[in-house]
């Protein structure tokens, strides 16, 4: 499971960049998000339902468009997304992680930290999804979490962590997802030299 929702991950992240497992109880998403958004017509509002439903069984470019088809409607689908990171399917979680960061719309920086997180029990592949997603809307206090990622053994992690650090910061310091272990703990040690004279914050 984590291998498929991180390898979706980096095929995701790649076609978005131009655009800009826990029950629902422990992320209690639309307690933050109901009322604050416009809502939608009617028939918008069958139609964001019918995507929800069809989420779970879609896959690849189809899975791509649908998230492209929510970043796109904007205000009116954010409940729905924020319902849908609740879900206990990661891939399907990921999704609206994914959707809500291509909107590009900061406002749901404060809602989605204020959304109950259990870092633990959602997985660290989710975790770094929710990080990108925040990063992308401009909350760089995620940023650790991205490095932290720079360090995971699986290439296509690292892939997706400097992809978003880069898109962030407009910086790669030349790290290479792929290097051999020498190179790699020598591109993460420039990212945490940045961050730690970015922020005056060492990476724990």
């Amino acid at each position: 499971m984590h291998s498929r929702t991180a390898a979706f991950g980096f095929l995701l992240l790649s076609a978005l960049a131009s655009t800009g497992c826990s029950s629902t109880k422990e992320v209690k998403a639309n307690d933050v998000s109901e009322g604050r958004w416009l809502s939608p017509s009617l028939l918008l509002e069958q139609q964001l339902d019918d995507e929800a439903a069809r989420l779970p069984y879609t896959r690849g470019i189809e899975r791509i468009e649908q998230i492209r088809w929510f970043a796109s409607i904007g205000e009116p689908a954010y409940d729905t997304l924020f319902e849908l990171i609740a879900s206990d399917s990661e891939e399907v979680a990921s999704a609206a992680f994914a959707a809500l960061g291509a909107s590009g719309d900061r406002r749901l920086v404060d809602p989605l930290r204020k959304a109950e997180w259990q870092a633990e029990s959602r997985g660290m592949d989710l975790g770094l999804e929710r990080a990108r997603t925040l990063v992308r809307l401009g909350d760089w206090s995620e940023i650790p979490t991205l490095i932290h990622g720079l360090a995971d053994e699986r290439v296509y992690v690292r892939g997706l962590s400097i992809e978003a650090l880069r898109e962030a910061t407009g910086n790669d310091f030349s790290f290479n997802p792929r290097g051999d272990e020498t190179e790699l703990e020598l591109g993460r040690a420039a990212w945490e030299r940045w961050w730690l004279k970015y922020s005056g914050d060492p990476i724990r």
